[in-house]
């Protein structure tokens, strides 16, 4: 449809002007498009009108509408928001390379639509007045699935002569629980070999390509991809990255010092660019340490930057052990033999098998029977793996008056307890209060699994007083956890840092049901820990066993 911004080499202006009368007539049929070209609007020009007949005698008409479909998933929302023209769109594509709402918003924060041919300040106003509520009839896509998608890109990227590193950009490299869009950026000075390795992937539909820049349909998802010239790719990934936020607090920090942000990167006072390579340079010109990019989000960052206050985040390799998994016992898919191999594949010091309790939800469960037999089978794979403890644990249920779903000569055979809130039972907040703490006050009670309960995208956590719930686990020395399944990632980035700062301390685990995911779900644990703000020091599972063991022999001791 709008030929300049796919790459077409049509009559971009009577495309244009074509598929605007075509949309505000709202043509959807070979019938509907034949009465408007028998009856056509007097302002319709010649050249308009012999595009539409041809595609009307042709029955091509449709093409209009799937090239409107195949523009990058935000011009074509921009476009259907009312704020700009076909032509308009156009010319900001051309003129500024402007494929998504992260561009947009650069370009209307430099004031650099208002100087384009043919555009001018009240065009630039419009799209400032759409930016907000382009995306909020769309579903936003759950960071485990994000993930997933991005994968396979970046492998190839990565793998790709070339290219220098390639990285996600956007909400899935800030590790929100949903991401709007997938945008990823890889330094290249090769970029067409880029491109051609891309094309050639598996179930990808090509949508966009210019230089440096494609535009991919995967499982029905838009994936972004930035090729920037390295010596100043830096500047693109801020920008790709975001949040819209934390740039619009960096620009008024940078206009403090003798730089201006752009779109483009560093500016001096007289408008020469300062080239870029990576993030660091750009935050070290304006005299910042570098500012990690889940905390990027224009609250607190920058001032703590400016004061040294940044926190030391975790790391994936600051992780000892997973506390929390399932296996063929209970819910989950593999065997405990492949768990601990996986685990031990990962450089694990410990490990904890956890399956459910007998009330649980899940599809299979623990019995006081399958729970002996497992006590046997983890006892063989201690003897075959003596370089991985091996802790034998259970999830167990808080039942609705506060009891747990075993009894207490069942619980204290096991070397480590997680206790959890699965079901409401139709109660209060003050109830379900209540109930955890009656859990956190059992000595056998070394952790609380995802403490909210939530499942992203569909369902939010319980209505609890969190403060209180931090105070109590404080009290009685009970952990909390950070759960890296996507359908929980609990205790968000924002609960977790009131949560450290409280006092408590909390545990990252996975979650995992399945050996494949067990080190990308531990991953997004740490991701979302790191939105919160949460440092080594705060997190049990970064200690060595011995300090583990003694942590839970405190606790059972009373």
């Amino acid at each position: 449809m709008l030929a300049a911004v796919r790459g077409d080499s049509a009559d971009q202006a009577v495309f244009a002007r074509a598929a605007a009368l075509v949309r505000s007539h709202g043509i959807d049929s070979d019938a509907n498009l034949g009465i408007l070209l028998h009856q056509p609007p007097a302002d319709a020009d010649a050249d308009v009108l012999q595009r539409l007949r041809y595609m009307y005698e042709s029955a091509a008409w449709v093409l209009l509408e799937s090239a409107i479909a195949d523009l990058p998933t935000d011009l074509r929302w921009l476009f259907e928001s009312g704020a700009v023209t076909m032509e308009q769109l156009a010319a900001i594509h051309q003129g500024l390379g402007v494929t998504s709402a992260a561009d947009l918003v650069a370009a209307v924060s430099d004031h650099a639509i208002r100087d384009l041919p043919g555009l001018n300040a009240s065009v630039e106003d419009a799209i400032a007045s759409a930016l907000p509520n382009l995306r909020r009839p769309v579903p936003r896509i759950p960071l485990g699935r994000a993930v997933t998608l991005a994968g396979p890109i970046l492998k190839q990227l990565r793998s790709t002569p070339g290219v220098i590193w390639a990285s996600p950009g956007g909400s899935l490299r800030r590790g929100e629980d949903t991401v709007g869009d997938i945008e990823i950026v890889a330094a290249s000075a090769n970029p067409a070999d880029a491109i051609t390795g891309l094309l050639g992937l598996p179930d990808v539909r090509h949508l966009h390509r210019s230089d440096r820049r494609l535009y991919l349909l995967l499982e029905r998802v838009q994936v972004g991809v930035r090729l920037p010239d390295p010596a100043n790719a830096g500047a693109t990934l801020l920008q790709a990255t975001g949040s819209n936020a934390h740039l619009a607090a960096l620009r008024a920090h940078a206009n403090t010092t003798n730089w201006r942000l752009t779109m483009d990167g560093l500016r001096s006072l007289d408008g020469a660019l300062r080239p870029s390579a990576t993030e660091e340079e750009i935050y070290s010109a304006l005299d910042l340490p570098f500012i990690p990019a889940e905390i990027r989000n224009g609250d607190e960052e920058i001032q703590a930057a400016k004061s040294g206050a940044l926190p030391t985040l975790l790391s994936r390799a600051d992780i000892h052990g997973d506390l929390h998994m399932h296996t063929d016992f209970s819910d989950g898919r593999d065997t405990v033999e492949a768990m601990v191999q996986k685990c031990r594949g990962l450089g694990y010091e410990y490990i904890a098998i956890t399956d459910h309790s007998p009330h649980s939800a899940a599809s299979r469960n623990l019995s006081i029977e399958s729970i002996a037999r497992q006590a046997e089978e983890i006892a063989r794979l201690r003897e075959q793996h003596p370089d991985l403890v091996i802790l034998h644990g259970c999830e167990v249920d808080i039942l609705s008056d506060g009891r747990l779903d075993f009894p207490d000569r069942i619980l204290e055979r096991l070397d480590i307890v997680l206790a959890s809130l699965h079901e409401r039972a139709g109660q209060s907040a003050d109830h379900l209060l209540r109930r955890y703490a009656a859990a956190m006050k059992h000595p056998l009670v070394t952790l609380i699994t995802h403490p909210s309960n939530r499942q992203v995208p569909h369902k939010p956590g319980y209505d609890l007083d969190y403060d209180a719930l931090f105070e109590m686990a404080v009290a009685t020395r009970t952990v909390l956890e950070i759960d890296g399944s996507p359908a929980h990632l609990d205790l968000d980035g924002a609960l977790s840092r009131r949560a450290i700062a409280a006092g408590a301390l909390v545990a990252v685990d996975s979650d995992c049901h399945r050996a494949e995911l067990l080190e990308m779900q531990m991953e997004l644990g740490v991701t979302t820990a790191r939105r919160g703000w949460v440092e080594p020091r705060h997190v049990v599972n970064t200690w060595p066993i011995d300090e583990m063991r003694a942590m839970i022999a405190a606790k059972r001791k009373g």
